[in-house]
């Protein structure tokens, strides 16, 4: 249990003393939740900053970078927890409770801090950031639901509380919706926005690839025992390649 608590403190620290992530964390936290608004004028989808337009400034691309690598290193921890119990290594009890406790920590952080405009810590109301007109920041508290969804259905499932096979379709369902809407996903004129859709692209492939696996490993009756393990491989290793590809992401 050491072990795992050594890697996960080892990759969070990775992950804010990088360049990435200390460009963030160096700033005041007002500043990167403040919108300047000249006098006379009204909020954009995406606010001002004092320097300019928030989406492709320096501290919008570092805000949003960071966002999506702290994403992957919980990702990436949970993928590979999967494929540990996908390739039968004896793992801890308490291991199997990895993915919905990474979900949760997802799904928290971004209902909070997805966009420094929005509910909660942004000037946009409640009915504003969930009922607006700003698609980009829907998505991003859709994903925050998701992951709050997929964290609660899983650890009942997972301390057996919940034995249907009902109970995998948050995980399943959600993920292919969430995967899906990646492909439209945009970040309006940011200058950087071709390279961001590409981003999306892939990882929303990966993502219909992992709900695939996860709903042949839940749904799949009759199949053998070699056939399941395959489809536990297959899931785990998407799951590791969207790690991956939040980690490496960039604007």
């Amino acid at each position: 249990m050491m072990r795992w608590a050594s890697l996960l403190f080892v990759l969070v620290l990775m992950v804010v003393q990088s360049p990435w992530g200390a460009d963030v964390c160096a700033q005041p936290f007002s500043e990167h939740h403040q919108i300047s608004v000249a006098p006379g004028t009204t909020n954009n989808p995406h606010g001002e900053h004092a320097d300019g337009e928030w989406e492709g400034s320096a501290q919008g691309v570092a805000y949003s970078e960071f966002n999506h690598r702290f994403a992957g290193l919980f990702v990436l921890l949970f993928g590979l927890t999967e494929l540990g119990h996908a390739l039968r290594y004896q793992l801890p009890f308490w291991t199997r409770l990895v993915l919905p406790s990474a979900l949760g920590v997802i799904g928290a952080y971004l209902l909070i801090w997805s966009d420094h405009e929005a509910w909660p810590i942004g000037s946009l109301s409640f009915a504003q950031t969930f009922f607006g007109q700003d698609q980009e920041i829907i998505q991003h508290k859709f994903y925050g639901v998701f992951g709050a969804t997929a964290a609660v259905s899983e650890a009942l499932r997972r301390i057996g509380w919940a034995q249907h096979p009902a109970w995998a379709a948050p995980l399943v369902f959600l993920g292919v919706v969430g995967a899906v809407l990646l492909f439209v996903h945009s970040h309006e004129n940011h200058p950087a926005n071709h390279t961001i859709a590409l981003h999306h692209a892939l990882l929303g492939s990966l993502g219909v690839g992992a709900a695939i696996s996860s709903a042949m490993v839940s749904w799949t009756s009759g199949a053998s025992n070699h056939s399941v393990k395959r489809w536990k491989v297959a899931w785990a290793g998407f799951v590791i390649l969207m790690g991956i590809q939040l980690l490496l992401y960039f604007e």
